[in-house]
């Protein structure tokens, strides 16, 4: 059995996974770390209220919303949007392992990890099965 040196092995695509993984948690980790500076450049210096709790501001609940603030370079839309990188990022594992199950031709975890992403996706956007 001859393989191709660039058919997908186990050890390749553990490989893959990890070096995904390594890359979308280390660009989440920079937006936050850009965001955190800029904010504390800009507000480090403002008394914080403790007396009242605000939660998530109205222009950052959806996607749009936050990559327009991040646009605009304010430091809780970039903040924001590094965090949300940080949720897509097991996404993108599951995303990765569906595509390589299938390219092995491993129809049945390529199915299991198609049940995965559904379940993901349908927690991520609010919908309940």
């Amino acid at each position: 059995m001859n393989r191709d040196k660039k058919a997908m092995t186990d050890g390749r695509m553990e490989l893959i996974i990890g070096n995904l993984l390594r890359v979308m948690v280390t660009i989440s980790a920079a937006f936050v770390a850009v965001g955190g500076a800029l904010y504390l450049i800009r507000h480090g210096l403002e008394a914080p209220d403790y007396g009242v709790f605000d939660g998530v501001p109205k222009n950052l609940r959806s996607l749009r919303d936050v990559i327009s603030v991040a646009g605009d370079m304010k430091s809780v839309g970039i903040i924001q949007l590094g965090l949300l990188l940080l949720i897509a990022t097991p996404v993108a594992r599951v995303i990765f392992s569906v595509f390589a199950f299938l390219i092995e031709r491993d129809s049945l975890y390529a199915v299991v990890a198609s049940i995965v992403l559904a379940v993901l996706l349908l927690s991520l956007t609010g919908v309940i099965i």
